[in-house]
């Protein structure tokens, strides 16, 4: 009798430990995104309780969502985006250079333009000048 209620005693302490487990184990992501001030701790904890419900196939992408921000950096992409303003900042610049080198060929084609009718003129004052022989 003595033995029955010692291993009534360990089923209750192991029932008792798993369900304090599977608690304390779902709660790692929560965990994770509070120590990473994470935006969206509050529904990741959430996500964590319906996950007990759907057999634990939320679980992996809850510990993914919250181990993917970070509070130094956020979601990864800042680097991202000032290469980004970087590149739209050198491509700006290249087109006023552009811009601005086309302008210098279009006035130095005029200057040539004006040189050959010059020289257009002056062949042409020769020729009418030069004795036909």
């Amino acid at each position: 009798m003595l033995l029955d209620y010692i291993a009534l005693g360990i089923l209750f302490f192991v029932i008792i430990t798993l369900f304090y487990g599977i608690i304390v184990i779902h709660d790692i992501p929560f965990e994770i995104a509070h120590k990473r001030n994470h935006p969206h701790q509050d529904a990741i904890h959430i996500a964590g309780w319906v996950s007990l419900f759907t057999l634990h196939v939320l679980w992996p992408f809850l510990w993914i969502w919250a181990t993917l921000y970070r509070e130094d950096r956020g979601w990864g992409f800042k680097d991202l985006q000032e290469k980004e303003s970087k590149h739209e900042q050198e491509i700006e610049a290249l087109k006023t250079e552009a811009r601005q080198q086309g302008e210098q060929t279009s006035h130095t084609l005029q200057q040539l333009n004006e040189e050959l009718n010059k020289v257009n003129a002056r062949l042409a004052s020769l020729e009418t000048a030069e004795p036909k022989g």
